[in-house]
């Protein structure tokens, strides 16, 4: 194993967000940039994945309430994908988890087959799922039209970022050009 997994440090911060954004490039999140690492309030978890010398490989940060935690954040540099820092990252914060007596692990992810295979073997099981739907006008001028039922005086919609449900999927997907399924996938920590 060429990487250990450590708690993360504010030393980190340009690292991380380096290796977010790299990792996130080429998915359905390719636009959700941080230019600052979100906290994760105790007794949540940060914890990353370095090489020897230090070089952030991957990230995972867990947010904790109560008996059920969330991954608020799972990535992998590109360059170093496919070698189990994912896994690795995800092995640690369970040990964590389970003497935090957590009961249930959740992730919310957008639909990327890779992701989704990742999530699915690792143990995780979709629990629930709705759509994200981008209304731009850069895309197609009418959409954040069609987006929003109401106008008002003097605001003009560029962007609308919206929820639906599935059953809506057919019609909505007629309508904008970026729509994403969002899952929930949740992993029993009871065993």
């Amino acid at each position: 194993m060429d990487h250990g997994i450590r708690r993360y440090r504010a030393s980190d911060e340009e690292a991380w967000l380096r290796c977010r954004v790299l990792a996130f490039l080429h998915t359905a999140y390719f636009d959700d940039v941080q230019t600052a690492k979100p906290a994760v309030p105790p007794p949540g978890l940060e914890l990353v994945a370095a090489d020897p010398s230090g070089e952030i490989r991957g990230i995972l940060d867990i947010a904790i309430e109560g008996e059920t935690a969330t991954i608020d954040t799972i990535a992998v540099h590109p360059d170093h994908r496919s070698r189990g820092i994912g896994r690795a990252l995800l092995q640690e914060a369970t040990v964590h988890l389970f003497e935090l007596r957590v009961g249930a692990l959740e992730a919310w992810t957008r639909d990327d087959p890779a992701t989704l295979r990742w999530y699915r073997s690792n143990g995780f099981a979709e629990t629930n799922h709705y759509l994200h739907v981008y209304a731009d006008y850069y895309s197609d001028p009418a959409e954040p039209d069609r987006a929003i039922a109401e106008r008002r005086a003097g605001l003009r919609p560029i962007k609308a970022f919206l929820h639906a449900t599935l059953d809506e999927e057919a019609a909505i997907r007629e309508r904008f050009a970026r729509v994403h399924v969002c899952r929930r996938f949740t992993q029993d920590l009871r065993g």
